[in-house]
């Protein structure tokens, strides 16, 4: 099980040897997402991806949901009025699939281009310049990792850190 920490660093200097430090103390590149405004080159650093900058899977669940609800709902009245009667209960099963599917491909168009709601608190220190690190660690290396940022860089603030983080990016 894994966390995500939360720092807002000052600069890119101050980014660079933080990811440093991080990659010496063994957390891999890949767990380690820097986000900063439009116009801000990151260099080297590991850019946040679509996945950490938009709401694209909490979208695609909400459209999964209503999709499949609304799906199960037209199959059955689809078998209501009769007009699949050898299907039976089936046609319920394949509209709601079917209506999850095109639910969470629609949500999910949508919201990729809407900024992740967690990280709305950072967006004004964004706007402002600041570069939010995000670093997934194991959760008995979170303390290691906190002490280790905050220790070294006090100007580093830490900002909070998220339980419920996608095992998969």
């Amino acid at each position: 099980m894994k966390r995500r920490l939360y720092f807002l660093l000052p600069d890119l200097q101050t980014a660079e040897t933080i990811e440093r430090e991080l990659l010496l103390a063994k957390v891999d590149e890949p767990h380690m997402h820097f986000l900063a405004r439009d116009g801000i080159n990151l260099g080297t650093l590991h850019v946040a991806n679509l996945l950490q900058r938009s709401d694209l899977l909490h979208g695609m669940a909400l459209g999964l949901i209503a999709g499949g609800a609304t799906g199960a709902f037209a199959g059955f009245l689809v078998m209501a009025n009769g007009a699949a009667e050898q299907a039976g209960l089936g046609i319920v099963l394949v509209l709601a699939m079917l209506g999850a599917i095109i639910g969470a491909w629609a949500s999910g168009m949508i919201a990729v281009s809407i900024p992740n709601t967690y990280l709305k608190r950072f967006q004004h220190a964004i706007e402002r310049g600041q570069i939010l690190l995000m670093v997934d660690v194991p959760l008995r290396r979170v303390r290691e990792v906190r002490r280790l940022i905050t220790a070294l860089h006090p100007e580093a603030k830490e900002k909070g850190q998220e339980s419920h983080i996608p095992a998969f990016p």
